[in-house]
């Protein structure tokens, strides 16, 4: 059963907190990875759950080894500000080939303590050569996730995931504008996977998206839509009985829909983990005919209206 509740009103905020908030590169995976141990205990998915804590580890060791990529020089972030556009852009920024070793390590990091189904995408992904590797990123980051072996995408996006949030970590706030439209990340144009109302210090009960992709954090207003900015058309859903840290917020004027999780009620929750955890509640919001308008890159859906996780 979904209990529904509607928002009383349009809260407006005003300035002196930060707009962006930046990947923590030395704690961003790991706590994801912790978030989803502690979630894991008791849950129907729990070993699907410590699976992707597995995964989300090696991406903190990973992470902590990458190398240094070049950012965009002042040409081009004054352009990107110039015309309110992302400076590292998902789908035409020149992806470095070390993104490929982030993959490799990932693998063999989760082959010994993969289930069967995932061991063979993992040894898949290890045989393909540099060409098939680049076409199956271009297919996560222009979100195309129809075709053959798409129980190799998460994986795809995990190592993305590292290299992204490699590049961001390194921009500072300055270097980045607000884009024309506010649903999408300012550094990399990817969409959300879920929205935080955060608890700590100066953004405390302000509401932040969370990029699905490079973890970089932007705010917006509560009680509107992240696809069509309407904000009077807005309802929040959670199951009876559930977590209700984690509602979904729908918008009757687009029929879109994304997660929102309240930290005063779950301190620790995760976009990602959190996310993943709820999935029972993304399946009775689909029943009301709503549209996801962000993906969790670590759970492809499948055509069928199933998904892939990798898993």
């Amino acid at each position: 059963m979904i209990t529904e509740t509607t928002h009383p009103s349009h809260i407006q905020m005003g300035s002196g907190f930060p707009r962006l908030i930046f990947p923590r590169a030395d704690r961003i995976f790991l706590d994801r990875s912790l978030r989803f141990d502690d979630l894991a205990e008791g849950h129907t998915l729990a070993d699907w759950l410590r699976f992707l804590g597995l995964l989300t580890l090696a991406q903190h060791d990973l992470l902590q080894e990458h190398p240094f990529l070049p950012l965009p020089d002042e040409k081009v972030l004054t352009l990107a500000r110039k015309h309110h556009l992302p400076p590292v852009p998902a789908v035409s920024w020149p992806r470095d080939p070390s993104w490929r070793k982030i993959l490799a390590g990932l693998a063999r990091k989760l082959l010994p303590h993969a289930p069967p189904p995932a061991q063979d995408a993992l040894e898949r992904l290890l045989a393909m050569d540099g060409v098939a590797l680049e076409a199956m990123a271009d297919r996560v980051l222009c979100m195309e996730f129809e075709g053959g072996q798409m129980d190799c995408l998460p994986f795809i996006a995990a190592a993305l995931q590292v290299h992204w949030t490699a590049l961001i970590a390194g921009l500072k706030q300055m270097e980045v504008a607000p884009l024309g439209v506010p649903g999408v990340c300012p550094c990399c144009g990817f969409l959300p996977v879920a929205s935080v109302v955060r608890t700590d210090g100066e953004v405390a009960r302000l509401r932040y998206l969370h990029c699905a992709l490079c973890n970089t954090e932007w705010h917006l207003e509560r009680v509107v839509c992240t696809a069509c900015r309407d904000n009077n058309h807005i309802a929040y859903h959670f199951i009876e009985g559930g977590d209700e840290a984690v509602r979904a917020e729908t918008c009757d004027a687009c029929k879109g829909y994304l997660k929102i999780l309240y930290r005063e009620k779950s301190p620790q929750a995760d976009p990602v983990a959190d996310d993943l955890a709820t999935l029972a509640l993304d399946l009775l919001i689909d029943e009301k005919h709503y549209t996801r308008m962000g993906p969790n890159l670590l759970f492809i859906p499948s055509g069928d209206n199933g998904f892939h996780s990798g898993h």
